[in-house]
């Protein structure tokens, strides 16, 4: 008895498993409409075209931010420095190359500083350097101008003797001082004494580039060897 109700028990659970088989098979084997694959989970295939134009969208506003950051950094670059001549009485006159928005103090600094021969009193060293000026820095008024300037119609006020520059020992500011010898002159002499040792007399002078007759008198009772 219980061996005729098994066998039908058993045909009904293996025909039904075929069929959950054969529809499973099926399923996979059908294409799949939007509904269908919305059922099994799967993309509907609007998803990758939207991503795929956030992405570009993204990458387009990337280059035109590096773009800009490009130009700007261009901009910047054409005023980052200026160049301005500096000359009289610095330790180092000369063309110097300084940040945009500098002072006439930094311009000075650069070229050395200024020497103990300066008046700095009268140079605006808080303003603002423009590039391509040139700036000069002045000596004191002598001490008998000063002093005629202040009581004019004294009497008996005299010049003080001029001081004498020495050819062999003088740096390019002392050199400064003659009459007629400017930055690039005294730079002049400066290589002369370096390329042919130090002067025997003061005639050697016109061998120097620049120095004649003419400009020799306007100083030579100033300078010794």
């Amino acid at each position: 008895m219980l061996r005729a109700i098994g066998t039908p028990v058993i045909v009904g659970v293996v025909l039904f498993a075929g069929a959950v088989a054969t529809a499973v098979v099926l399923g996979l084997v059908q294409p799949h409409t939007p509904e269908t694959a919305a059922a099994f989970g799967e993309p509907d295939g609007s998803g990758p075209p939207a991503a795929d134009g956030a992405a570009d969208a993204a990458a387009d506003a990337a280059d035109a931010a590096a773009d800009a950051a490009a130009d700007a950094a261009g901009d910047r670059a054409e005023t980052v420095t200026v160049l301005v001549h500096v000359v009289g009485k610095v330790k180092s006159p000369g063309v110097v190359e300084l940040s945009a928005g500098a002072r006439v103090r930094d311009a000075i600094a650069a070229a050395g500083g200024a020497t103990d021969r300066a008046a700095l009193a009268s140079v605006n060293l808080a303003r603002a350097v423009v590039d391509g000026e040139q700036i000069a820095v002045s000596r004191p008024p002598a001490a008998g101008a000063a002093a005629g300037a202040a009581g004019s119609g004294s009497v008996g006020t005299t010049a003080p003797d001029p001081v004498m520059i020495g050819l062999n020992s003088s740096d390019a500011a002392a050199l400064e001082e003659l009459p007629n010898v400017g930055p690039a002159l005294a730079q002049r002499i400066i290589e002369w004494r370096q390329a042919h040792g130090a002067f025997s007399d003061v005639e050697q002078l016109l061998e120097v580039p620049g120095i004649g007759p003419k400009t020799l008198a306007g100083f030579r009772d100033r300078v010794r060897v």
